[in-house]
């Protein structure tokens, strides 16, 4: 099967390694599943550079995937995300939902699974006409526009995402992880899919493991883990969690 590819992802002022993150952070801005919602993220932007302005720019800001679909602008969403908007620095982790872009343009017989979890509202808000994968036929061409308008920073965002990020105490991916698997050898699957084995465990997973991917109606913060998904794209409700050694505190827009 061919892959879809374009030139290596260049250094911007994202950062996508942990080996650039600076060596004195001393608090975490994690933020949920925007799916689209580019009007919340600009009031996440706008609080977290609040909160730095009280509370100092030792800190590093770390979003949990799920930027697109669902929502009406995740073209936008990714346009913004792409050039670091926070006043801190910056790590992008990917989500099950990045992942299902990549596979739409990678085999574009996937179409129809990823239209039903909101695949048609970021084709649209890419300017790419859907109604041949309304009415079931090839998605091919749909594919294909999509190659063509999905522009080069976004690209190169997309293929820069991280599958995890740690801080401390806490271990930071989009969906969660699997009990009894050591962290640093959880497969990538079930980092971006994981739900019932991981959300009914009461297992210590060797750090407070933050995650999205599970929409609740208000943060979720259990001894083993912090859900961050509130589902911004139907609630309105994007949640930012402040993380440090002495715990976790909110922002909500």
């Amino acid at each position: 099967m061919g892959r879809f590819r374009r030139s290596a992802p260049a250094r911007n002022t994202l950062i996508t390694e942990d080996a650039a993150i600076p060596n004195d952070i001393k608090r975490v801005y994690a933020v949920g599943d925007i799916h689209g919602r580019l009007d919340l993220l600009e009031r996440a932007i706008a609080a977290i550079g609040r909160d730095v302005a009280t509370h100092g720019s030792d800190a590093v800001t770390v979003t949990l995937g799920d930027y697109i679909d669902r929502g009406p602008d995740s073209a936008g969403v990714i346009e913004r995300l792409a050039g670091n908007p926070f006043s801190t620095p910056y790590v992008a982790l990917k989500g099950n939902h990045e992942a299902m872009l990549e596979d739409f343009l990678h085999d574009p017989s996937v179409g129809m699974h990823w239209r039903r979890q909101g695949g048609k509202e970021t084709l649209q808000s890419y300017g790419v006409m859907t109604r041949a994968l309304l009415v079931g036929r090839t998605n091919e061409t749909a594919a294909q526009q999509l190659r063509q308008a999905l522009p080069e920073k976004h690209w190169r965002f997309l293929q820069s995402l991280q599958l995890s990020y740690t801080f401390g105490r806490y271990f930071l991916c989009h969906a969660g992880v699997r009990p009894g698997v050591p962290l640093e050898q959880q497969d990538e699957h079930d980092l971006l899919w994981i739900r019932s084995d991981f959300l009914r465990s009461e297992a210590d997973f060797g750090k407070v493991v933050v995650h999205g991917h599970t929409p609740v109606a208000a943060p979720e913060v259990l001894p083993n883990r912090i859900n961050l998904d509130t589902g911004a794209f139907a609630s309105g409700r994007l949640t930012c969690a402040v993380l440090d050694e002495g715990g976790c505190r909110f922002l909500e827009v």
